[in-house]
This record gives C-alpha cells, sequence and structure tokens, in this order.
C-alpha cells in the first residue's frame, strides 16, 4: 500500500466561538484523525480543504448572533 502525502488545510471553530485554520502535510487517514481529534475537543463547523504547499486557508468569518 503506498501511502501518499497530501497538503490539507482544516477550518473549525474553537468552543468559544474563535474561528481558527491550519494547513499541513497528512496522508489521507491522519486527516480524518486530525478531525476527530477537533471534534472532541469541541470544535465545530469544521472542513477540510486541500491546499497547495506553504498556502494556509482563511478562518471562517466568526459569526454574530
Amino acid at each position: 500500500m503506498t501511502i501518499t502525502m497530501r497538503s490539507y488545510g482544516c477550518t473549525w471553530t474553537d468552543p468559544d466561538g474563535t474561528p481558527r485554520a491550519f494547513a499541513v502535510a497528512y496522508d489521507e487517514a491522519s486527516a480524518h484523525r486530525r478531525r476527530d481529534e477537533l471534534a472532541k475537543a469541541g470544535a465545530t463547523d469544521i472542513g477540510r480543504v486541500d491546499v497547495k504547499p506553504g498556502e494556509l486557508p482563511a478562518p471562517r468569518p466568526r459569526t454574530v448572533a
């Protein structure tokens, strides 16, 4: 089985409402584990996007209710 490294970006909202983002090279399984870790920590609006190496996705704007 070949492991392919790709650059993924992730956006989410912390439990306190702060929008966050990161980008890193992950294989598919590691990207899923990271998403599960964020969900377990109480993050919401978790999204994964493909990014180019060195690119950082912009966090989603904070919504005011």
